[in-house]
């Protein structure tokens, strides 16, 4: 141990949910090791924290804040670790918990929804306190359950009358001209994402009557034309499917008491142009109003995917 390394004891009453604070095999304390450059050693509900004091005192702080947030019933997930150590990082004087009550826990009638990374509380949070949000990240990560999910917790309080879902309708490599029916059932493919979050939080039967009634709208992106929404909260998925003229023109329906999310995830573009990620809405759009007020930007990464563990090494794989 050289001069400028020191000690430092954390101890911890509860032992069982220490055990969930390290991790399994003491995995979260691995993965702050490797952050911070300290050496973490566990006996018990005990840990010894060796290395510089500037590194202990903010593994320090970030180990006992997320263990008062277990002693509340929060649980912690892989990717929470590494994103409250980078929070902390910016911001030393971070309450945590305060930060998680903030983001809210939503209850929709069919289940409770929590937020599940400190991203994904963040996200809740930008959705709530900004006029336009941008949601940018892989599948996966909850961008557009989460919209809805916040949608609808507003749709249920009477902050917001109505909801309208919109999507591009941009092909994956199939054409539109090919699937049978009218325009309205050629469209419903791209539009399935958003009716299984409705499901997810709604009975079969409420979802058709709110569709039916108007008080959900979910439409392609192009049946926006001409319209002014007021008193709704607008969700846009898949936006980067879009062209610039798309998204000016999405963009510009919001109406006097409205929200809008934005999700997409911009190393999927599926436009037709090629060489030119530039061409995508959601793209330009990131860059032409990155210092607009009221406007909040969420980034996701690989950490906040929720689904299947093999849905993230599939995403780490592509991005590699």
């Amino acid at each position: 141990m050289s001069a400028e390394e020191s000690i430092q004891q954390l101890d911890f009453d509860d032992p069982r949910l220490a055990n969930f604070l390290f991790g399994p095999q003491g995995r979260n304390l691995r993965r702050l090791e490797e952050k911070s450059g300290l050496r973490i050693s566990s006996r018990g509900s005990s840990l010894h924290l060796t290395g510089p004091g500037p590194a202990q005192s903010l593994v320090s702080n970030l180990l006992y804040q997320l263990y008062r947030l277990l002693k509340e019933g929060d649980r912690l997930y892989p990717a929470d670790v590494e994103q409250a150590y980078a929070m902390l990082e910016r911001d030393p004087e971070l309450d945590l918990v305060r930060f998680y009550g903030a983001a809210a826990f939503l209850s929709s009638p069919r289940r409770k929804i929590i937020p599940k990374s400190l991203t994904q509380r963040e996200y809740v949070k930008s959705l709530r306190d900004n006029e336009v949000t941008f949601a940018v990240g892989p599948a996966g990560t909850g961008k557009t359950y989460l919209a809805v999910a916040v949608a609808l917790d507003l749709l249920l309080n009477k902050k917001v009358k109505r909801i309208v879902l919109a999507r591009p309708a941009v092909e994956a490599g199939e054409r539109l001209g090919f699937l049978p029916g009218d325009l309205a059932e050629k469209v419903n493919p791209y539009l399935r994402p958003l009716y299984d979050a409705l499901h997810d939080m709604l009975d079969f039967e409420k979802v058709s009557e709110m569709i039916e009634g108007g008080v959900i709208e979910i439409a392609p992106l192009a049946f926006m034309r001409g319209r002014t929404l007021n008193d709704a909260f607008i969700i846009l998925d898949e936006a980067q499917n879009t062209t610039p003229e798309q998204m000016k023109m999405f963009l510009t329906r919001m109406g006097f008491g409205s929200r809008m999310a934005v999700t997409g995830d911009v190393t999927q573009i599926d436009l037709p142009i090629s060489g030119n990620a530039e061409r995508s809405g959601m793209v330009h759009a990131l860059r032409v109003l990155r210092n607009v007020q009221g406007l909040g930007t969420v980034c996701f990464t690989k950490d906040d995917v929720i689904r299947h563990p093999m849905v993230a090494r599939i995403v780490e794989a592509y991005e590699r």
